[in-house]
């Protein structure tokens, strides 16, 4: 039976093994203490509580993901509305309102009635347009067509969904997004978040569904160097000794560009990369919001520096994407006014204000938390099949046609396993 080395325990390296698990034998070696990358969750010990390191919002539309989570049987482990409504409040203009999305392609959402963006026009639908057809040179900021829908709705979105402003940030890429959600209409873009957290959701039941398979999760393993001869990789070197590799073994490198680089130093992979940062504050007793804002568990905020409050319980979370904008400002400062924001959008829905004084909050800053989606950095991502016979790439940073998002590295974990030539998903398209 052929054995899969795994070097990455992130959402990628977890979706290759899953796909592997019934095909051969699966062994992950991951650095750190417990799997899942970037997409995980944790116990706080400064606020005594349970938070993940990033929020993500994941929409139907992301078929791989919830295949994935079907298959682990975790689906039921998300929480949304199940239909698509996004609320949101306008810092600039103190305006609370809710995108109401036909569930056809036929944007009737657009038309007056008040499911719409306020204050858009139809013309501005144009901008839609031409994301889809743009090329890989052209940026966001040059399909937008100034108004509403683009400020209210379109730029959030698009540094939302790249993690790297308008002015750099590849249109081709959003278009890739928009083309699966939007353009394929409202039930493909119903919101969805895990209920607990990350870990609960996309990474304990992965390690559950593995064990069943007898699969090995090395963590507190690092991968030093991939030996390689006569275009076959035939040992890997881990803190743990060297591993010899059989002829019918194969190697998925599924770790960040800066670490494949190391191991692999002819590649080229993206080189320049956006952080992510994400608050989260410590309530003396959960949200009971009202409203649609109750129904969806998060609120969208345009005009500020926020951009995405969760409801969790006693917790309130919140997303800051394109954050090396932030870099230089003080944690404190950063809290201080994120907290001024959230009270400004929640106290209209809550039966009491939230107060004043701020809870006891955390800032993560994720520094690389994704490659910088740029037309530049988008052309240096490289394809899952290798040179060398029996290795694959994989990561949200590999060509995968989206941004980083937990769907594009679900995804390269199944480029991978195909690119391998075992059954995936993913068909392995190169030539």
């Amino acid at each position: 039976m052929s054995h899969v080395h795994i070097i990455g325990g992130g959402l990628s390296g977890l979706s290759a093994a899953v796909e592997l698990a019934a095909q051969a034998q699966v062994t992950i070696y991951e650095a750190g203490p417990a799997c899942g990358g970037r997409a995980r969750s944790f116990h706080d010990r400064t606020l005594d509580t349970l938070i993940d390191n990033g929020n993500h919002l994941l929409l139907s539309a992301n078929g791989l993901t919830f295949r994935y989570l079907d298959i682990l049987g975790a689906r039921h482990t998300l929480a949304g509305p199940s239909i698509p409504i996004f609320p949101y409040y306008d810092l600039a203009e103190d305006l609370a309102w809710t995108l109401r999305l036909s569930k056809g392609k036929v944007p009737f959402w657009a038309l007056p009635g008040g499911r719409r963006v306020p204050g858009m026009k139809l013309s501005e639908l144009a901008s839609l347009g031409r994301f889809l057809k743009a090329d890989d040179t052209t940026v966001v900021e040059e399909c937008l067509k100034p108004g509403q829908l683009s400020r209210r709705l379109l730029e959030p979105f698009a540094i939302s969904v790249l993690n790297t402003d308008l002015h750099t940030g590849s249109a081709l890429l959003l278009g890739n997004v928009i083309r699966k959600s939007l353009a394929q209409g409202g039930m493909a873009c119903c919101p969805w978040f895990p209920k607990i957290g990350l870990s609960e959701t996309l990474v304990d039941p992965a390690i559950s569904y593995l064990n069943r398979y007898h699969a090995t999760v090395r963590t507190g393993v690092r991968v030093s160097t991939i030996i390689r001869e006569n275009g076959r990789a035939t040992a890997i070197e881990t803190t743990e000794g060297r591993i010899e590799l059989g002829p019918e073994d194969h190697v998925i490198v599924a770790t960040p560009a800066p670490v494949t680089l190391n191991l692999l130093p002819e590649l080229v992979v993206p080189d320049a990369f956006e952080s992510i940062a994400n608050a989260h504050f410590k309530l003396a007793a959960p949200v009971e919001a009202r409203g649609v804002v109750a129904q969806a568990g998060f609120v969208g905020l345009v005009g500020g520096i926020s951009e995405w409050i969760f409801l969790k319980g006693d917790v309130l979370s919140v997303t800051v994407s394109a954050a090396n904008r932030y870099a230089d400002r003080d944690s404190n400062e950063m809290l201080a006014t994120i907290w001024s924001e959230i009270r400004r959008a929640l106290d209209p829905i809550l039966p009491q204000p939230l107060p004043v004084a701020m809870p006891p909050a955390r800032l993560l800053r994720e520094k690389r938390a994704t490659f910088a989606a740029t037309p530049e950095q988008n052309r240096r991502r490289p394809k899952a099949k290798t040179d060398t016979v029996n290795m694959a790439l994989a990561g949200d940073w590999t060509d995968t046609g989206l941004p980083s998002t937990i769907e594009g590295a679900i995804q390269s974990g199944l480029a991978a396993v195909s690119a391998l030539g075992f059954r995936s998903a993913v068909k392995n398209t190169e030539t």
